[in-house]
């Protein structure tokens, strides 16, 4: 492998991922932010906006052909959903062979592209240049059912709770902290994109009821599992440690974990277990942070595959990372 430098844009760079994204190419050795792009922002330099980032370059705003005339050996697209469909085809006509990492939901359904959810697609991949990155709600469900997914009865039930940083930054009941005060915000109840999302990876219904409270970042969700046989605590968490060895990214841990302890890192902790009497029916919870694990980090590592990278490059491993645990830094989740 030489140490080629590879150049990265990202359109749509001015929201909560897009920052997360900038932060995280800063401390890349072989990834180069060659763009960003936000209307918004236009002609101010990233430095202004972002610590991480020491360089001159400013914001840019680009429509689809000028971010294929960019040239740029990888696009990440952290765009609202029902928004990428213009900017792939510019890219497909001038540069297919770019690397596009589309964060909305809309190729998670197109199985022409690649579903980068590592740990649970990995084995899947052959050299895909469109990658469909998954939602935060979505890659918290599927890391949460899977172990158990040959032993489910019937579908499991997910509820969740997100930050209001999934809300993005267009002003909505759902990131207006004054109506989040002392409350919890239930919405899209039934038919939740993310709950398409994951039955149709899955194979199996599953049931999602996702809620938004007062804190920025981070999403706990409760899965309850109707199991066709019984099992003991200790098959359960066997099951889930097994499933995810050698992961570095997925922590399985004996208590339930808190969405507090996993703001600003990279990984997701599963725990929690808790069987009802006649061990046939078990809950388990699982803590990610919604713009790291349920979007960036998993953009780079999906990007990093895509390059021929070490998947975990420019991710850090130990402890807390350093994203910000509050609304002044950090597109949507979506």
């Amino acid at each position: 492998m030489t140490d080629r430098k590879f150049s990265l844009g990202i359109v749509g760079a001015r929201g909560h991922t897009g920052a997360e994204l900038v932060r995280l190419i800063a401390a890349h050795p072989r990834i180069e932010l060659a763009f960003v792009s936000s209307r918004e922002l236009d002609g101010q330099r990233v430095a202004d906006h972002n610590s991480a980032y020491n360089g001159e370059l400013r914001y840019e705003s680009l429509d689809p052909q000028a971010v294929a005339a960019k040239g740029a050996d990888a696009v990440i697209l952290a765009l609202p959903n029902g928004k990428a469909e213009a900017f792939v085809a510019a890219l497909d006509a001038a540069r297919p062979g770019t690397v596009i990492v589309d964060l909305s939901a809309d190729y998670r359904f197109d199985n022409t592209w690649y579903y980068g959810l590592p740990e649970l697609t990995r084995d899947a991949y052959a050299g895909q240049k469109r990658i469909s990155n998954p939602g935060c709600y979505a890659t918290a469900m599927q890391l949460a059912i899977t172990p158990l997914l040959p032993q489910l009865a019937g579908p499991p039930a997910c509820f969740g709770v997100s930050g209001y940083s999934g809300a993005g930054t267009t002003p909505s009941d759902k990131n207006n902290t004054e109506l989040l005060r002392d409350n919890l915000m239930p919405y899209a109840l039934t038919n939740h994109v993310h709950e398409r999302e994951v039955s149709t990876r899955l194979g199996v219904p599953v049931e999602f009821m996702p809620h938004v409270a007062p804190h920025f970042r981070g999403i706990s969700m409760t899965v309850n599992l109707w199991l066709q046989q019984p099992l003991q605590r200790e098959e359960v968490m066997a099951l889930y440690q097994r499933r995810y060895a050698g992961e570095p990214l997925v922590e399985v841990v004996d208590e339930a974990p808190w969405v507090s302890r996993i703001a600003g890192r990279h990984g997701v902790q599963i725990g929690g277990f808790t069987l009802a009497p006649g061990n046939k029916r078990v809950v388990v919870v699982a803590t990610i942070d919604n713009l790291l694990k349920g979007a960036a980090t998993q953009a780079l590592q999906n990007l990093n595959l895509a390059l021929g990278l070490p998947e975990l490059t420019a991710i850090e491993m130990a402890g807390p990372g350093t994203g910000d645990r509050g609304p002044g830094k950090g597109a949507e989740s979506a």
